[in-house]
C-alpha cells in the first residue's frame, strides 16, 4: 500500500480555563519562540478524542476498546455474557487463566486501605471475588472484540481450563485473539505493553501538544464560598481558595498515517466489509472527534465550551507537516484578539512551506472556518460549509486513495 498522511490543523480560542493541569494545579505551559505559551498536552486531547467517540456515537461500541488494569474483571464479565450459567467466581477463575495464557502479567492487588483490612478481620466486611481478582501491573488496551473472543475461548475450555490452555494450539489461540482485530482507538493511538513487545501496536496518529499562538501568563482567581447555615452573627466565608487559569488562542495539530491505520485494522472489524470501509469510518471519526472534542479539566468551574475557529485538513503522500513554525514569533495583536492575525500567519506560511517542500500534485486541502477573522484562510483549499461536509469529503478522498493499486 502507498504511504499517505492526513494532517489536521486547528485554531481554537478558549476563554479563562484550566484545561490541563500540571502537578501544582496550574495550567500546563511551555516556552516556544522564547516566550511562555499556554499548553495542552497531547495525552489530554487524545483522551478527549476517545471520549468523544463514545459521547457522540461516532463509532459503534464494538469498534472501541477498553484501557484498564482490571483486565481479568472485564474479561470475567464478558465470559458471563457468553455463558450466563457460570457463577461470578468461576468466571473470574477462567478469566485469570486465559489472561495468563496471552502472556500478560497480573498480580493480586494489595488491600486498598487499612480500614478495609480491619473491617474484614473483624467480620464487619468481606471482600468480594472481584476485590481479590488479579490485575495487570500496567494499563492494558484491549478491544471489545478481543475481550469477546477470549471469553468464547474460556467458555470452550471451561470444563478444565488449565488442561485446555496447556495445549499449545489453544495457548497460541489466546495470544492470537489478543493481538488481532484491533479496535479503532487502538489502531489510531497505539498500544504499548512494557514486558511483552509482541503486543505493541504502533500508533497511526501523532498528536502535538497544543500551544498558544501568543504569549500567555497564568493568572490566579481568589474565591470564597458562603456557608448557607451561617447566622448573622457568623460573618465571613465558609471556604476560601485560589484556582489558576489562562486564556488563549491555541494551535492544534495531529498527523494520521492512513497506511498505518489500515495495517493496524487488518482485514477490518466486520466480515461483510471491504478493507476500505472500516479505514474510512475510522478516519472520519478521528477527523470529527479530534476537531470537536475538548479536554474537560475544571470545566464546571470555567465552562470553556468552544469549537475551533478554523480547521485545515491536508491529505498528502510526502510526510506529515506541522505548521507550528508560523507562530515561532508570537502573535502580538495590538488591537486585541489573535484569531485574525493567526489566520493571516497561516495563510502566508502554508503556501511558502509547501512551495519549498510540498507536492502540489498529490496534496488535497480542505478548510472549515468560522467568521470574518478567518477570511484569509479561504484560498488555501476546498472550503467546507460544515463539519459533516468536511468529514464526508475527507473520508471519500481517503477511500479513493485506498482503492488505487499500489
Amino acid at each position: 500500500m502507498n504511504r499517505f498522511y492526513l494532517d489536521v490543523h486547528a485554531l481554537q480560542t478558549v476563554p479563562p480555563s484550566n484545561l490541563n493541569r500540571d502537578d501544582t494545579g496550574a495550567p500546563k505551559s511551555a516556552v516556544y519562540g522564547g516566550v511562555p505559551r499556554a499548553r495542552v498536552s497531547s495525552q489530554a486531547w487524545k483522551k478527549a478524542t476517545r471520549d468523544y467517540f463514545k459521547a457522540k456515537s461516532l463509532l459503534d461500541p464494538s469498534e472501541l476498546g477498553v484501557r484498564t488494569k482490571k483486565v481479568v474483571e472485564v474479561l470475567a464479565d464478558h465470559i458471563r455474557d457468553a455463558d450466563s450459567s457460570l457463577a461470578e467466581d468461576d468466571a473470574l477463575k477462567l478469566a485469570t487463566e486465559v489472561i495468563a495464557a496471552t502472556g500478560l502479567k497480573t498480580e493480586v492487588p494489595k488491600r486498598k486501605s487499612s480500614a478495609k483490612k480491619a473491617a474484614a478481620e473483624d467480620g464487619a466486611g468481606e471482600e468480594s471475588a472481584k476485590d481479590t481478582a488479579p490485575q495487570s501491573k500496567y494499563l492494558v488496551f484491549l478491544s471489545t472484540r478481543q475481550f469477546a473472543g477470549l471469553a468464547r475461548l474460556a467458555v470452550e475450555g471451561a470444563a478444565d481450563i488449565k488442561a485446555f490452555l496447556k495445549h499449545k494450539d489453544n495457548k497460541a489461540r489466546a495470544k492470537q485473539i489478543a493481538d488481532t482485530r484491533h479496535s479503532v482507538d487502538i489502531a489510531l493511538f497505539g498500544r504499548m505493553v512494557a514486558d511483552d513487545a509482541d503486543f505493541n501496536v504502533d500508533a497511526a496518529v501523532q498528536v502535538a501538544h497544543a500551544i498558544s499562538v501568543h504569549r500567555v501568563e497564568n493568572e490566579s482567581d481568589y474565591f470564597t464560598a458562603v456557608d448557607d447555615h451561617n447566622k448573622d452573627s457568623e460573618p465571613g466565608a465558609g471556604m476560601i481558595g485560589t484556582v489558576d487559569f489562562n486564556s488563549a488562542t491555541l494551535y492544534r495539530y495531529a498527523g494520521l498515517g492512513v497506511h498505518q491505520l489500515a495495517a493496524n485494522l487488518g482485514e477490518g472489524l466486520r466480515e461483510d466489509e471491504s478493507r476500505t470501509t472500516p479505514v474510512r469510518r475510522a478516519v472520519e471519526a478521528f477527523v470529527q472527534g479530534f476537531t470537536e472534542s475538548l479536554p474537560t479539566g475544571k470545566i464546571n468551574t470555567f465552562g470553556h465550551h468552544t469549537l475551533p475557529d478554523a480547521v485545515i485538513v491536508k491529505l498528502r503522500t510526502t510526510r506529515p507537516i506541522s505548521f507550528v513554525a508560523a507562530f515561532e514569533e508570537p502573535v502580538r495583536s495590538d488591537q486585541g484578539g489573535h484569531v485574525s492575525d493567526a489566520s493571516a500567519r497561516l495563510a502566508e506560511y502554508v503556501p511558502d512551506i509547501e512551495r519549498a517542500y510540498g507536492d502540489d500534485d498529490s496534496t488535497l486541502t480542505w478548510v472549515l472556518r468560522v467568521g470574518p477573522n478567518t477570511q484569509k484562510l479561504a484560498g488555501l483549499g476546498i472550503e467546507s460549509v460544515n463539519i459533516t461536509e468536511l468529514v464526508t469529503s475527507v473520508g471519500q478522498a481517503v477511500a479513493e486513495l485506498l482503492e488505487k493499486p499500489a
